[in-house]
């Protein structure tokens, strides 16, 4: 490792960074443009039927939407900072970026995916509280404790994306200029470290930690409780009707934590970038595009909402 370093050591001053293509065929670059130009459009169509639905439908103005319609509007910066740079490159035959739009990039990324993170761990407590607390409910989700949690999750996001940045600052010298993946993706930076920081790993390891451990476990705590107090319940059909409100976050939460951990072990498992792509593909644009059609496609207030909103648009 030394020795690859000292022959190419490259300073801090780097203007550009490399970014991995998706493929190197010229047959394939239109195919892919539409294709992902095809797969953003959706995205960004379905999450802004969803915000649209809810914030027009007096109904729908209720706690668990009001933290969907914010899910919404995460999925659509997460996915906003990454796939039309991609389109953009792909279109253009550039992959270079600047070293200051990376760290932007980087940045922007870790937010929106750390706030989708910590609004499934918050919507988990609304469910929480509507089965297990259901008389108290409209006590304890009220609008203050809810605007609360946006915001807490939007600073716990921030400062996550700001610690990753002064890692990333602290860098002296880079291995090279290529980025493996078809973004700025914030592990494989600190991975171009030309020197092993022991200050950077001990942050990196605390960070994960700390923002993947904290909100999946209550998630879980919160599902073991539903799940205690559903068992309570004599009747089968009232057991479903409880648990059928937890059904879209439950996929949705088995979406985002089944691709990243896909994205996680495809990384530790496999030597070729090519493949880590295909995972990182998964998790940062295709959940955000299936996310409407969970939480949609499972929810009859959503369709009727969106029925009453193609009704008045005709």
């Amino acid at each position: 490792m030394s020795q690859m370093c000292s022959s190419s050591v490259l300073e801090q001053n780097v203007s550009k960074f490399q970014l991995l293509s998706l493929s190197e065929d010229p047959d394939l670059q239109p195919l892919l443009f539409g294709l992902f130009l095809c797969m953003y459009l959706v995205t960004m169509l379905g999450n802004l039927l969803i915000i649209l639905a809810i914030s027009s439908d007096p109904h729908l103005h209720t706690p668990m939407y009001f933290f969907l319609s914010n899910l919404a509007l995460t999925d659509i910066g997460a996915i906003s900072t990454t796939v039309p740079n991609m389109i953009v490159n792909i279109q253009t035959h550039n992959e270079l970026i600047s070293y200051e739009g990376c760290l932007t990039q980087m940045s922007l990324f870790i937010i929106f995916v750390c706030m989708d993170y910590m609004l499934l761990t918050v919507m988990a407590y609304d469910r929480f509280v509507a089965i297990c607390h259901s008389l108290h409910y409209i006590v304890i989700m009220n609008p203050r404790l809810c605007g609360f949690s946006i915001l807490v999750s939007f600073l716990l996001s921030l400062l996550d994306s700001q610690l990753h940045n002064l890692m990333i600052l602290q860098i002296t010298n880079f291995k090279n200029v290529e980025i493996s993946n078809f973004f700025c993706d914030p592990s494989v930076l600190l991975n171009l470290s030309c020197t092993d920081s022991y200050s950077n790993n001990i942050g990196k390891y605390f960070l994960a930690a700390v923002y993947g451990l904290l909100p999946i476990s209550g998630i879980l705590i919160s599902y073991y409780k539903i799940m205690s107090s559903l068992l309570r319940i004599p009747s089968l059909g009232g057991k479903y009707k409880a648990f059928s409100t937890c059904g879209s976050h439950l996929a949705g939460v088995c979406l985002f934590l089944g691709t990243s951990t896909a994205v996680y072990l495809a990384s530790a498992a496999s030597q070729s970038p090519r493949k880590d792509v295909v995972a990182s593909v998964m998790y940062t644009v295709v959940t955000p595009m299936l996310n409407p059609f969970i939480y949609s496609l499972r929810n009859r207030d959503i369709k009727r909402a969106l029925s009453r909103l193609h009704r008045c648009t005709v």
